[in-house]
């Protein structure tokens, strides 16, 4: 079964805990055992799994980002969000999560963030769930 969340960014560069919305879908899927693949169908966005206790750690990470890959460069694609491309290329665009007894297997820390480079937009999220009896 594939179900979608929306996500709606407010600025440039973001990251959007999605974590609460995707354990809603999988409750109301009634998913109690198996494989969460989350797909984000876009190029200039992405999403990872990292410390979802302290928003400094998402600051960080755009911040050296936003050094290593900056907006404004020399490239060669003219729609002026060539560094989003990049930075999409580099989180990637999937990733998977366990469940186990209804609930998304992470670490204490741990939080699922859509990276929004090239925002604001309204996007969406892929979610396919492979369930099993276990």
């Amino acid at each position: 079964m594939i179900r979608y969340i929306n996500v709606r960014s407010k600025q440039r560069t973001e990251f959007i805990d999605i974590s609460d919305k995707i354990q809603e879908v999988i409750k109301e899927a009634g998913v109690v055992s198996g494989i969460c693949y989350i797909y984000i169908p876009h190029t200039t966005a992405g999403i990872t799994i990292n410390e979802g206790a302290d928003p400094s750690v998402q600051r960080d990470i755009q911040n050296t980002f936003s050094r290593l890959i900056p907006h404004e460069m020399n490239y060669s694609h003219r729609e002026g969000n060539a560094d989003a491309h990049i930075k999409s290329s580099i989180v990637g665009a999937s990733q998977f999560v366990i469940i186990d007894e209804g609930r998304l297997v992470l670490g204490t820390w741990q939080a699922i963030y859509f990276c929004e480079f090239d925002g604001p937009r309204h996007r969406r999220v892929s979610l396919k769930f492979v369930s099993d009896k276990g």
